[in-house]
């Protein structure tokens, strides 16, 4: 490690290496909440904190930010986790735009699917940061251990038990250009009402998620079964002839934004093995659509502004 090069004192050089810094940090953010809106609260909390830290004596501003940018997540995850036990119905992560960064600040893409993020929702958020800090940014089992003020021993196990834990449920994927194909095969089915083409599509176990928080219209409890999953996708949205569909790229894979009389008003996308879909999940909720409408522009401007 090296001190803080000459300039960085200031708050210019603050700037420079906060903004060097802040794909990551809300890419580490955002991981263990599940949420863009309170990811951009903690960076931005980080970021007054950062102003007001003396960075004179600050040997390594990547791992001071970084390890400010897991604490305050923990904290805001302990508190998310207990308001969302009062969501109505299914609750899904905020889809994030990953047109310009398709790895959201990561040194992999790892914890960055949909279907993913709702699995690490059954983790503690601090068994849910250290397993983001090594396996989506590489961190080691030292620097995790300082950041979350554990044993590299503790973290080596609580690491280990999240793989573990994970495995049991998690599906391998298919790849970026054969899930946009399923996606593409999946919605240009369910505007048709091919029923038969939907459920050639399905796993048996198909599921399909609706987050709408209480809205009318929006199902309440998990669909299950390939043949309950397809006739619910044609009625979804109640009329598709009316609605725009446009592709969108979300968390690293294809999705789409549905589009009603010029406004958005759902987005969708599907989770799939080699096996066929085993996931549909709809977004209903205004603000979390919002949500993704501006992690378009996350960087686009300083902190702050």
């Amino acid at each position: 490690m090296h001190a803080t090069p000459p300039g960085e004192g200031d708050l210019d050089g603050a700037v420079s290496v906060f903004l060097e810094l802040r794909p990551r940090l809300f890419g580490i953010a955002y991981r263990v909440l599940g949420s863009a809106v309170e990811a951009e609260d903690v960076v931005q909390e980080v970021w007054l904190r950062w102003q007001k830290t003396d960075r004179s004596v600050v040997v390594s501003p990547v791992a001071f930010l970084s390890s400010t940018t897991t604490r305050l997540a923990i904290n805001v995850g302990q508190s998310a986790r207990l308001r969302r036990e009062t969501y109505i119905g299914p609750w899904l992560p905020e889809p994030v735009d990953t047109s310009s960064d398709p790895e959201v600040g990561a040194q992999r893409a790892e914890a960055l699917e949909l279907a993913l993020l709702l699995l690490l929702e059954k983790l503690t958020p601090t068994e849910r940061a250290a397993y983001v800090l090594r396996e989506a940014f590489d961190y080691s089992y030292a620097e995790i251990a300082e950041m979350l003020q554990m044993t590299v021993v503790n973290v080596r196990k609580i690491v280990s038990r999240a793989r573990k834990h994970l495995d049991t449920e998690q599906r391998e994927s298919v790849d970026v250009a054969a899930h946009r194909r399923l996606l593409d095969a999946f919605v240009a089915a369910a505007r048709q009402g091919d029923i038969d083409s939907l459920e050639a599509l399905l796993t048996p176990d198909a599921v399909s998620l609706s987050d709408g928080n209480g809205m009318r219209g929006a199902a309440r409890v998990p669909v299950l079964g390939r043949a309950r999953v397809a006739n619910l996708s044609t009625a979804y949205p109640r009329f598709w002839g009316e609605v725009e569909i446009r592709p969108v790229q979300a968390n690293g894979r294809g999705g789409v934004l549905l589009h009603r009389d010029g406004h958005p008003s759902a987005f969708m996308t599907v989770a799939a093995s080699r096996e066929g879909i085993h996931r549909v999940m709809w977004v209903f909720e205004p603000s979390k659509i919002a949500a993704f409408l501006d992690s378009r522009f996350r960087y686009a401007t300083a902190p702050g502004v």
